[in-house]
Parts: structure tokens; sequence; C-alpha cells
């Protein structure tokens, strides 16, 4: 593999963990507080709104089951107007940013879900308002599963980059569809396929390992 080539895998690599980690930090922005309302706004809840969740999870449901290509096609007009062009690494990070949202939504729903209600039926007894609950009591008891949550959504974000490579986005799966596939050049479809297999593994571990230092029922090492 030429010098030329390694530029440019480097370079590809470089663009997809920038669309990566600006779409998944947008992503977690909307999605954390969507997700909680989600999670605390049914009838009888603690931001009792059920009109508004039901609204909003139709929303969430009907962005969630566009398929990803399609959407990244579906939304260009949007996307040049926010990103002043349809392609590029940038114009990317909008399709998969929206791709994020609901994604990060449902799952931070799912994990305020899982906190043990006891808790919060306690925080309730000992005077504390709806949002000290939510910010003392919920999110904190979520957190390892919002962290493992926010980890698959990073590892679904490291396959949508690929994927925009297909309709004008730059990195990885760009340079794998314009050489490995049009050039007929499997030695560099091959790398780039590995390459985002070692960045798969690699956010992975990085996730559970602060999963699992943020999970107070861990059990602690003996002495300790």
């Amino acid at each position: 593999m030429s010098a030329n080539l390694i530029g440019l895998l480097m370079e590809a690599t470089w663009q997809t963990l920038y669309m990566v980690a600006v779409s998944a930090v947008l992503g977690a922005a909307f999605g954390l507080p969507l997700g909680v309302f989600l999670a605390t706004s049914q009838r009888g809840e603690l931001l009792s709104r059920p009109l508004v969740n039901r609204v909003l999870g139709l929303v969430v449901n009907a962005a969630r089951s566009v398929p990803f290509i399609i959407l990244v096609v579906a939304i260009i007009p949007f996307t040049r107007m926010i990103a002043g062009t349809s392609i590029g690494t940038t114009a990317a990070i909008v399709p998969l940013t929206i791709a994020a949202v609901p994604f990060i939504a449902r799952l931070i729903e799912n994990a305020i879900r899982e906190v043990d209600s006891g808790l919060i039926e306690a925080a309730r007894a000992m005077g504390a308002t709806p949002l000290q609950i939510i910010r003392k009591v919920l999110i904190p008891e979520a957190l390892p599963s919002i962290t493992l949550g926010l980890t698959l959504a990073a590892v679904s974000l490291i396959g949508y980059s690929a994927m925009v490579g297909a309709v004008g986005g730059e990195g990885l799966g760009d340079l794998g569809i314009r050489y490995g596939y049009q050039r007929f050049m499997p030695d560099v479809m091959a790398v780039v396929v590995i390459i985002l297999i070692v960045l798969v593994q690699l956010v992975q571990s990085i996730g559970e390992w602060i999963a699992a230092k943020v999970d107070k029922r861990a059990p602690k090492g003996r002495g300790q």
C-alpha cells in the first residue's frame, strides 16, 4: 500500500472520528433531556404531561422508523440550509445527529425507567421536588445504564458514518467505496473494515469501563 493511500486512510479515520464525536455530543445534548422527559411525563409521574408525552413519543418513533440512508437523502435541503452544503464531513453531521437524537432518547428513557420506584417514593416523602428527584435520584441511579446506552449510540454512529460515504459524506465509508469498490482495491476495503472494527471495539471497551466506574452497585474489591 502506497504512502498516499496510508495518508488517505489516516485522513478518513480522522474525518470519521470527527463526525461521530460531534454528532454523539449533539445527539446526547438533545436526546438526554428528551429521554428524561419521556420517562417522567406520563400520567401520574413526576412531570405529568400525558398529551405532550404521547406527541413526542410519536415523533420519536416516526424518526426512528426511517432507514438512515433514506433519512440522509430526504433531509438534503435541511442539511444544505444548516451546513451550507449537502456533501462533506460537516454536512454529514446533520443527518447523523438527527438519527442519534431519537435513538438516544429511547435509550435514556429505558435507563430511567429501570430505577427502583421505591427510591422515587422515598425522595417524595422527604419533600424533594420533581426536578430534584430527577437530578439527584433518577440520573445518578441510572448513570451506568445511561453510559452503556450512549456507548451503544456511539457504536451505531460509527456504522452510520460509513453509510454517508455512499451519498457524498467523507470518512472511511467514502474511502472504502471510492477505492475499495469503484477502483477494485480489496486491500483498501479490508483495511477500512479493520479500522472500523477497531474503533467499535475501542468505543465499546471505554464505555463499559466508564459504566463500571460509575456503577455504585458494583462489588468492591477486598480490602477497599
